[in-house]
């Protein structure tokens, strides 16, 4: 009669296995129900959703702002995406991460797209290298983005500090960043526009012909959005 042998190194190298921790990825709770965090599951990776100050995900020591073609359009129009580049610099590692660039197009030649020219989105991409020396990760689509994430949570080393904050404005900031939000108006003009008339209700009270002289052919466009009603 023939023993059943067993094979206790198989057995040791399973439970082995099975001891060793899963790499952990911090995630912003907004990213919650985004297919990137379900595919960073999928491929076997733990994530702590949590209230992030800046950056959408913390990979070991680096921080990563992730965004859709058509949120980074819209983010950079509404001059959000300054602002969060301003605020993930208290990072040493940091990315941008720009997904969907085989699902839709950054900008195209022959048309402005979402209202914006297409010089306008390449100057605004070299600012985020040279200026603000933040690398950009151009990325297919979601899945792409979390083998990207998957590749750099292997190899990476440390831990980011959850210690970030948000970038608090005094009050020549705020006033600024509320008149940089009005279409072709950025810092220096509105700086212009806030010695000459000293308040925003100056400003949206001004006729178009007084605004001519900081605007020049754009008082037009921002005394109608003034105008404009909801």
């Amino acid at each position: 009669m023939m023993k059943t042998i067993h094979n206790i190194f198989s057995r040791q190298k399973e439970i082995i296995k099975k001891e060793i921790p899963k790499i952990k990825i911090i995630a912003d709770y907004r990213e919650k129900n985004c297919l990137v965090a379900s595919e960073l599951v999928s491929l076997g990776f733990e994530i702590e959703f949590r209230e992030l100050k800046v950056a959408d995900y913390l990979v070991k020591d680096t921080a990563i702002e992730r965004k859709t073609i058509l949120d980074f359009i819209s983010s950079m129009k509404n001059k959000r995406l300054t602002k969060q580049l301003e605020e993930i610099q208290q990072y040493k590692n940091k990315l941008l991460i720009i997904e969907g660039i085989y699902e839709q197009e950054l900008y195209n030649d022959s048309v402005e797209w979402k209202g914006m020219h297409p010089n306008s989105i390449r100057g605004f991409l070299l600012s985020i290298l040279l200026k603000y020396k933040v690398p950009i990760i151009f990325t297919k689509n979601y899945k792409d983005t979390a083998r990207f994430i998957s590749v750099l949570a292997k190899k990476q080393s440390g831990e980011c500090s959850l210690n970030a904050k948000k970038k608090s404005f005094n009050k020549k900031e705020q006033l600024q960043f509320i008149i940089e939000g009005f279409p072709g108006i950025g810092p220096t003009t509105a700086k212009k526009l806030l010695t000459k008339f000293k308040t925003i209700k100056n400003i949206v009270n001004a006729s178009e012909k007084e605004l001519e002289e900081i605007l020049g052919k754009k008082a037009e466009t921002t005394k109608g959005i003034i105008d404009e009603e909801y």
